[in-house]
């Protein structure tokens, strides 16, 4: 099962690491607590809207370029899903690939596995 506040959480913390900043630093900016942030990275509290934009102005990143690369992941996700589900992936899906692009991520360094593996998208 995919889990959107797994996938937010992934990107969140990938952000904030991108600029060299701390949970406490991210935290204070935002007025979150240090421990609700730290949860909301690890994808086990969901995040409000209300939430989610005073994060995303403490990282000074436009929610919708968060949502963007949040939609990339999942759509990353379900296409290993429905490959792992069919042994193989469908051939309507197949021109879907090279049209998947993850923000931040080289398409050099997303590699799709053999079916009934996931997807691994490897960031730098």
């Amino acid at each position: 099962m995919i889990l959107l506040r797994r996938l937010l959480g992934d990107v969140l913390r990938r952000q904030r690491q991108r600029q060299g900043r701390t949970l406490r630093e991210v935290s204070s900016s935002a007025r979150v607590s240090l421990g609700y942030l730290s949860e909301v990275e690890r994808g086990q509290k969901e995040a409000s809207s209300e939430l989610l934009s005073a994060i995303c102005d403490a990282l000074d990143v436009r929610m919708s370029e968060l949502m963007r690369e949040v939609s990339d992941e999942l759509a990353l996700a379900e296409l290993a899903q429905s490959a792992a589900a069919t042994d193989s992936v469908p051939t309507p899906v197949r021109p879907m690939l090279g049209s998947v692009s993850v923000t931040g991520v080289p398409p050099e360094r997303v590699t799709i596995k053999a079916p009934a593996e996931a997807v691994d998208v490897v960031a730098a």
